[in-house]
């Protein structure tokens, strides 16, 4: 999945001498957590909520309401952001933007044309889309987990098999880390096509290979 199917287009941004009163305005009035900070048209840096509470003084401080204002009206973005943040391109992979976000611990990251200019923002909320879309399980699809042989064939034996019983299969997932030695986990998502009785489907995916769960996910709940 590319990363420009689901990122965010219409990205807010500021410039590096925004204030950060201002800049806390404008996030709590577009519901945002992160603002891209531009230069002529380029990224430079990125601001968030975070950036901005720890620039500001703590509650305890002796500091009256008017003084902790003129503190934030005249602290400037460019003194609490995040340099050169790491970026990325439309053609990305959704599972690269999680793989960095999970490193990095941060919750997005912007994204950039080949000049440098920002055409999107991604954030976890939008890898999270982008999975549940791919696993097919608002489709109603029922889901088989199985322990296979790691061998070259072992996934196609058993996509054939749900074929022979008119089971229609709408995504496959594989893990090794938490299957056993020589082996691989593989959870597929399939919907009951005309014809097809997932009883007889189940026993004979049963007698053929290990199976460690199957059944459909409650959403209403």
């Amino acid at each position: 999945m590319l990363i420009q199917d689901w990122m965010a287009k219409d990205v807010v941004t500021v410039d590096e001498n925004t204030s950060l009163m201002r800049a806390t305005r404008i996030m709590k009035e577009n519901v945002i957590r992160r603002l891209p900070v531009v230069s002529h048209g380029k990224l430079i840096g990125i601001v968030t909520d975070r950036d901005v509470k720890d620039a500001s003084p703590s509650k305890t401080t002796s500091l009256d309401v008017h003084e902790l204002y003129y503190i934030l009206s005249e602290m400037k973005v460019k003194e609490v952001m995040t340099h050169n943040p790491a970026t990325l391109n439309g053609f990305d992979s959704l599972e690269k933007a999680a793989v960095i976000m999970l490193e990095k611990k941060i919750s997005g990251l912007p994204v950039v044309n080949s000049e440098g200019q920002i055409v999107g923002l991604v954030s976890e909320t939008d890898v999270l889309r982008g999975f549940i879309h791919s696993t097919g399980i608002k489709d109603g699809a029922i889901q088989y987990v199985l322990d296979l042989k790691d061998v070259p064939g072992s996934v196609t034996s058993v996509v054939q098999t749900m074929r022979d019983y008119h089971a229609r299969v709408i995504s496959v997932l594989t893990s090794f880390e938490d299957a056993g030695e020589g082996m691989k986990r593989v959870a597929i998502r399939v919907i009951a096509e005309e014809g097809c009785d997932c009883e007889d489907l189940t026993a004979e995916l049963k007698k053929k290979f290990i199976m460690v769960y199957h059944g459909m996910d409650e959403l209403k709940e």
